[in-house]
């Protein structure tokens, strides 16, 4: 993506996953794992029949079908009585390269060179919709807030925040590089981060799917439980981006559970993906037996090839 493009990226209002699977999420995530980029359009009642493998009802589904084609995430066509949809260009763009952060997050990295990014900026009090977007926009390129105006990242691209920066047009602002000094009675720039905190999350995340992983080994899971606890599995760990850029192992405490935790996650996923496929082809097939051969999940070695 180039510059315009990742700042019209930027722009897509993509839903926001919740607890309970809303319905307009479950329908990009869908889209996005089984569909993704492809010209053709899906028939609107498959879709809601996927939608209620997750407990979406119908009325549900379609209402989000409607919601989701005039945010501009979905383009539909009508063949008759039938309606039909597809992921805009711009939406499969956005999900392609969120996708492929997810899928890379937690690989082992090379040594860090002992440099931070640091974004320091003055934002007034009145103008608190302005500190809330640039706020979300740091986190998500992989800062924290080591002060209130001053915050700090060891992997974040500088050109990425100056150019936020800009767009949000805050004028007092800067952002530079530079090396912390190793001394007593000071705050470490890593302590913008919640260690412990992480830690619980990444151990909780293990505790909960273990018993799932344990049933994928032993070949008992079913193809449409599949498709649910692969969709949620993924829910769950793209959300610890948001929380750890990804932090260097230089930073990180002993036996950190990150890597155990992204391995749980990626055999998961990986395991599923063809029982899960098998699903969404039998749900096609019922409406449009053509289309159902082209459906195809992913695997994280193939996203990530991509990159």
């Amino acid at each position: 993506m180039n510059d315009r493009e990742r700042s019209e990226a930027e722009d897509v209002d993509f839903p926001r996953f919740q607890v309970g699977a809303p319905p307009q999420h479950v329908i990009t995530t869908l889209l996005g794992d089984y569909w993704i980029s492809r010209p053709e359009q899906l028939p609107s009642a498959a879709l809601v029949r996927l939608a209620e493998e997750f407990g979406v009802s119908a009325v549900a589904a379609r209402a989000a079908l409607s919601r989701l084609t005039k945010r501009d995430l979905l383009e539909s066509s009508k063949v008759g009585r039938r309606t039909y949809y597809r992921l805009t260009d711009r939406a499969a763009a956005v999900m392609s390269e969120g996708r492929q952060r997810i899928m890379s997050f937690g690989l082992e990295q090379g040594a860090w060179d002992g440099r931070w990014v640091m974004a320091a900026f003055s934002i007034s009090e009145e103008q608190r919709d302005l500190r809330h977007a640039l706020r979300a926009r740091l986190r998500w390129l992989g800062f924290a807030p080591l002060y209130d105006g001053l915050w700090v990242s060891p992997t974040a691209n500088a050109d990425s925040a100056a150019a936020v920066l800009a767009e949000l047009e805050i004028p007092m602002s800067t952002i530079f590089h530079a090396e912390a000094l190793d001394s007593s009675g000071t705050r470490a720039p890593q302590e913008a981060w919640d260690f412990d905190r992480l830690r619980r999350a990444y151990e909780d995340f293990v505790a909960q799917h273990s018993p799932l992983l344990e049933r994928v080994r032993k070949g008992v899971v079913g193809a449409s439980e599949a498709l649910v606890a692969r969709t949620g599995i993924m829910d769950t760990w793209r959300r610890f981006p948001n929380h750890d850029p990804d932090l260097p192992t230089e930073l990180l405490p002993a036996a950190w559970p990150r890597a155990a935790a992204r391995d749980l996650f990626v055999e998961i996923y990986d395991t599923l993906g063809p029982l899960a496929e098998f699903r969404v082809k039998q749900i096609v097939a019922e409406f449009e037996p053509g289309l159902a051969e082209l459906v195809a999940h992913h695997r994280t070695s193939s996203i990530l090839s991509l990159t």
